[in-house]
């Protein structure tokens, strides 16, 4: 069963696409790595290039809210289309992506209102706890074609690991510990999975943006690891991060053989987290190494921001024009 179409006359945001999140959460961790290089990791630091940072994220955060309000209305008019996302890539990508957006949003909201921050981290956590749900649910009972595994299981199972971020700060290092463990338990699996499957059938040109996203873990291990005092496995989580981009830039014109398209917002969120896992690293090393990792933090951030900016933008403009909805396959509520 495919996802109903729009039909003239639908109404106002009945057919929000999920796909608009993942270049939102991208540039979340971009606003926010620029935070962490002016700064710290919860707390903005002086001068004008904190200020941009952070003006950078406020316009963000108020975007985010914007698409995530849209999405929400489709459910409130017809529950089912959780179900109608489910069934499309773009969709369990989305859907996954929205929540962890919310886990970063409560790190942007942390210096500022930290009740608020908890509040939106535990609603986060307990939305993505009932995407995950879903997920398995469709695995369970959904067609046999459906089941091969897929970058996009990072999302939906290890996008968790988010939530340390903001709730580590708050006080909580030991609930931040045991995301951490369940998502590295998750993680490994679906890395496994996906070489297993990679190496036997490489994906079409149209979804090869997609495996970027097995980037992203290894780099939240690093940041959480970090943060929690766990500079060993920090390390070596970062060793892997660097192989894995690495990889993929020497592939980066297999990876998008196929032109620009929405997928492109797959490669907006790792090379956040690639910057922001180099940034931690460089905090947590012996000062003999710092210099070396800092500076190659900084190109990284770098390297992220000529990416992520034209790609949020072109995905949004395409959201704002209404044909990121049909590209993508969008229910309509």
């Amino acid at each position: 069963m495919q996802p109903k179409r729009a039909t003239a006359g639908a109404g106002m945001w009945r057919r929000t696409p999920p796909a608009v999140f993942p270049p939102l959460l991208g540039l979340l961790g971009l606003g926010l790595g620029w935070r962490a290089w002016f700064g710290t990791a919860a707390l903005p630091g002086p001068g004008p290039g904190a200020g941009l940072a952070e003006a950078f994220l406020g316009a963000v955060s108020l975007v985010y809210a914007l698409a995530l309000v849209a999405w929400l209305s489709k459910p409130l008019r017809r529950p089912g289309v959780v179900f109608d996302e489910a069934r499309t890539v773009p969709g369990v990508a989305g859907m996954a992506a929205a929540t962890m957006g919310a886990m970063l949003l409560a790190l942007v909201l942390l210096p500022y209102a930290p009740g608020l921050a908890m509040a939106v981290a535990v609603a986060a956590l307990a939305g993505h706890l009932g995407q995950a749900l879903l997920f398995v649910h469709r695995l369970a009972t959904g067609p046999a074609e459906s089941r091969p595994p897929a970058p996009v299981w990072h999302l939906v199972f290890v996008g968790f690991v988010l939530a340390p971020l903001p709730l580590v700060p708050m006080g909580l290092e030991a609930a931040g510990r045991a995301i951490l463990y369940a998502s590295i338990v998750a993680a490994v699996p679906i890395w496994a999975l996906g070489l297993r499957q990679f190496l036997a059938a490489p994906p079409p040109a149209p979804l090869r943006p997609l495996l970027a996203i097995h980037l992203a873990p290894a780099c939240l291990f690093v940041q959480v690891g970090v943060l929690t005092g766990l500079s060993g496995p920090a390390q070596g989580f970062g060793m892997l991060a660097v192989i894995l981009f690495a990889a993929f830039v020497a592939r980066a014109r297999w990876l998008t053989a196929a032109g620009f398209s929405a997928m492109w917002g797959a490669f907006t969120f790792p090379l956040a987290a690639f910057a922001a896992a180099l940034l931690a690293l460089s905090r947590s090393v012996p000062d003999l190494e710092a210099p070396v990792i800092r500076t190659a933090a900084a190109v990284a951030l770098v390297v992220a921001t000529l990416a992520i900016l034209p790609i949020g933008w072109r995905i949004l403009r395409l959201w704002s024009r209404g044909s990121l909805a049909e590209a993508t396959n969008a229910a309509t509520a």
